[in-house]
């Protein structure tokens, strides 16, 4: 019983115990006094003889009142009726004190023993309620540590005071063998099928093993966050231009490279929005990586022999990859399903990816680079889905290639666009994305973008991936992208890749709601503008397990 429940119950017993000094209105509280005895049965405080005892005298005592009878002669006449009704009546009044005098008026004994047992009542009442009151402020002291009923692939998060800690990541591994199918090189290409040579590893897939803390309060009224996400390999690191994703260094001693790819807090609210500050991933292509399937495989190896941080999924073979940069953007609230978001973010450096001098370079930056996109989710039936559109714009500045004179001052605007959708109907899925580039490059942001006469390639690619989940655990994947880069006017390359595409056929099944066991087969070819050309296969089993 609650201590509201108990405090009424108490107040109850007063109020029917003290109504009145004498027993002359106690017709007018029969059915209160009727209750109370009923209550200090149900207690224990009454034996059912007391209770049968009571609730005769005082249905007696009713009658008598009511027809004139002073108490007095209402105890005396129900006193004569119990010694006529047997011995039962007449020890059950022996166990009753006799009539007690308080300040004039004689009081019943039974009106006696209810004060008591309403007095005693109440006391249980407040004891219970300020045990409440005690435990209550107790839960809400900021020294105490709540845990939030655990999700699967939600994180742990923990409540302490007016914060939440969320706790989540991932850890994977694969072996992978990779197979070349011979070819010539490809500059820029992301087959190893001219490397001539078949290679194992043991290895990550597209995702690293990560472990992500996400600190969440509101202040003022503003919704705060804070986010630091590591993300270690499993493969020794080398020192290189891509850091911990550069290409491993499998040899004794070495140790695994760690990426911190995402720093950042973000303060908001539903009406205003979100502000972003701090290093998380881009705008632009950040749908197209995060509906990738190969997340959770390994895609196209990228360099298989010497492993680093990371394959390639399909970066470079349906999509450039949006990468983790340093950002100020603004997400929009969520109006009829539609967002949108826009950024300034750091500017990166035009590369030469393709090396030989082939492309262009700059590392001078007087203006950010732009990013933005526009979002829809729906639900229409048993049909969900997102379709979105995005952009991406930076000025390159002080050129400097083999085609370019020292002494000229050559800039180039980069454009893209993006457009896709991801439709889930029931069981199946599926997956479109297009993207369009002027001086964006290809695989990586501006990779090879400028040609080494300082003019801008375009370059264009998508993907398709369908999605299948059969009983809940199983899931059957397959997917094609192809990312094509074209020459700039007035370039002739011929070593220049022309085309980087895959195909991807996919296993994974849900062995527990944390561990996932995946099979995968991959299709990956480079073809240059000359006759150059390579290809390879790659066949990769192993396990992710996201909590």
């Amino acid at each position: 019983m609650s201590a509201r429940s108990l405090a009424r119950i108490g107040a109850v017993l007063v109020m029917g115990a003290t109504g009145g000094a004498m027993l002359d209105a106690a017709a007018a509280r029969a059915d209160e006094y009727t209750d109370l005895l009923d209550i200090l049965l149900m207690k224990g405080n009454l034996t059912q003889a007391e209770h049968d005892g009571l609730l005769a005298k005082h249905l007696h005592r009713g009658h008598v009142a009511s027809h004139g009878a002073s108490p007095r002669a209402a105890r005396v006449a129900v006193t004569r009726r119990d010694e006529a009704a047997g011995p039962v009546a007449v020890a059950h009044h022996t166990e009753l004190p006799g009539p007690v005098v308080i300040g004039g008026p004689t009081l019943d004994p039974s009106v006696i023993q209810a004060r008591q047992a309403a007095a005693s009542a109440a006391e249980s009442a407040r004891m219970a309620q300020a045990a409440m009151l005690s435990t209550r402020s107790a839960l809400d002291s900021a020294s105490v540590v709540r845990v939030d009923k655990y999700v699967a692939g939600k994180g742990l998060t923990f409540r302490a005071g007016p914060i939440d800690i969320t706790l989540s990541g991932f850890i994977n591994g694969f072996y992978t063998y990779n197979s070349p199918a011979g070819g010539m090189p490809v500059a820029g290409g992301v087959s190893t099928g001219a490397s001539g040579f078949d290679s194992s590893a043991v290895r990550n897939g597209l995702l690293p093993a990560g472990l992500i803390l996400k600190l969440k309060t509101t202040q003022s009224g503003i919704d705060l966050n804070a986010v630091l996400g590591m993300y270690p390999g499993i493969d020794n690191a080398k020192n290189g231009a891509f850091n911990a994703n550069t290409g491993g260094s499998p040899v004794g001693l070495g140790t695994a490279g760690i990426d911190f790819r995402q720093v950042y807090i973000t303060a908001g609210t539903t009406s205003f929005g979100t502000v972003k500050i701090g290093r998380d991933l881009a705008i632009f292509g950040g749908d197209a990586i995060l509906s990738d399937a190969t997340l959770l495989s390994v895609g196209s190896t990228g360099s298989n022999a010497s492993p680093g941080n990371t394959s390639l999924g399909r970066i470079g073979v349906g999509y450039v990859y949006a990468d983790w940069i340093p950002q100020i953007s603004y997400a929009s609230p969520v109006v009829a399903g539609v967002q949108a978001t826009i950024g300034v973010l750091q500017p990166l450096d035009e590369f030469n990816f393709a090396g030989g001098g082939l492309s262009a370079e700059s590392t001078q930056h007087s203006s950010p680079m732009v990013q933005g996109k526009v979002t829809y989710d729906f639900t229409a039936g048993d049909l969900t889905g997102r379709i979105w559109a995005g952009f991406l714009t930076q000025h390159q500045q002080a050129l400097t290639g083999a085609g370019i004179a020292p002494t000229a001052t050559r800039g180039a605007m980069v454009e893209a666009g993006e457009i896709g959708a991801k439709l889930t109907y029931g069981a199946a899925q599926a997956v479109a994305y297009y993207y369009r580039g002027s001086g964006l490059g290809t695989t990586g942001l501006f990779f090879d973008g400028v040609a080494a006469n300082g003019r801008k390639r375009d370059s264009e690619g998508y993907y398709v991936q369908g999605m299948y989940n059969v009983a809940g655990k199983l899931k059957l994947v397959g997917s094609y992208g192809v990312s094509n880069l074209y020459q700039a006017p007035g370039e002739n390359s011929t070593l220049l890749v022309r085309r980087n595409e895959s195909e991807i056929g996919a296993v994974y099944y849900s062995l527990t709601d944390w561990l996932n066991l995946v099979g995968e087969y991959a299709h990956t070819k480079s073809a240059a503008h000359g006759a150059n050309s390579a290809s390879d296969d790659t066949a990769s089993g192993g396990a992710i397990l996201l909590f």
